[in-house]
């Protein structure tokens, strides 16, 4: 079990600060702010996050410094989520992350740089949350449960870790029963196959279907090739049906007439239908491709 959380004294960053906010949430130990020991080091007991020259999660050591530029983009956050099991889950859903460890690694500039925005748009970014969490906690040299920013720092970590956990398991629920359709639609050169995910009803995923359909496309890298998802509706027995990412070929509107469509939103973005036919809800989609 770990009793203490160590990190580096000094100026805090997202990275440890996130950091230290899992590992409260897991192991409710204190936190110390302070330059570690070699016993520190050696004791597994003892968390030692962000400093340290040392990545050896057996003995709850999660520096990243030491790596190499060659190394791919990584902070402490990433070390600990790895660690928990939790960090391809992280990857793959929390758009937050990557340019976290781009920024902590390779600082701003290069951030700005590999996100394709200007330097000034990294700034324009930061919020007064981050700042004053960021500041209060680099006033600190300990926190211990109960104190008021402790609290508040395992809120963070306690909602980052139940986010990935409850992902993860939905995830293993939507593999098991998602289908994949290829539908083929009007072009401008003729027709061209396009994707569907599709959720049936009989899947158990009936809380926040097309939000665990979204996390598996992406999960599942497929975000290039996708463009509608069609799941459960959750206020009847029939579909929702949406398109993904706002492809700019779907418009729902389009179906707004059918006999078993219920519901389409004035944008086009989603539909609701009464339809539970596999056929007619590829039809359903099919119809309201824009074509080419």
């Amino acid at each position: 079990m770990i009793h203490t959380i160590l990190t580096h004294p000094g100026g805090a960053h997202k990275d440890d600060f996130l950091a230290v906010c899992v590992l409260a949430a897991e192991h409710a130990a204190p936190i110390v702010r302070r330059e570690p020991t070699d016993a520190d080091l050696d004791d597994p007991g003892v968390a030692v996050v962000d400093v340290g020259g040392r990545h050896e999660p057996a003995r709850a050591n999660f520096d990243h410094h030491h790596f190499d530029r060659a190394h791919p983009p990584t902070c402490a956050l990433s070390l600990v989520l790895d660690h928990l099991g939790l960090y391809a889950e992280a990857k793959a859903l929390c758009d937050w992350l990557e340019p976290a460890e781009h920024f902590d690694s390779r600082g701003p500039k290069k951030t700005a740089e590999w996100l394709g925005v200007p330097r000034r748009a990294i700034a324009q970014l930061h919020s007064p949350i981050d700042v004053t969490f960021l500041r209060r906690f680099a006033a600190t040299t300990t926190l211990a449960p109960g104190e008021t920013l402790y609290e508040a720092m395992r809120f963070v970590g306690e909602d980052l870790l139940d986010y990935l956990r409850t992902a993860r398991s939905r995830l293993a629920e939507v593999r098991t029963h998602v289908e994949r359709w290829t539908l083929s639609v009007p072009s401008a050169t003729g027709t061209e196959d396009v994707q569907v995910v599709f959720l049936p009803r009989d899947s158990g995923v009936l809380d926040e279907p097309s939000s665990a359909l979204a996390s598996y496309v992406r999960a599942e890298k497929l975000t290039d090739v996708v463009v509608a998802l069609v799941y459960p509706d959750r206020r009847g027995e029939g579909y929702g049906m949406s398109r993904y990412e706002d492809h700019p070929a779907l418009d729902f509107t389009r179906v707004a007439a059918e006999p078993d469509v219920h519901f389409a939103h004035a944008s086009g973005f989603v539909c609701k239908t009464n339809a539970t036919d596999e056929a007619r809800l590829r039809e359903l989609v099919t119809l309201a491709w824009k074509r080419g």
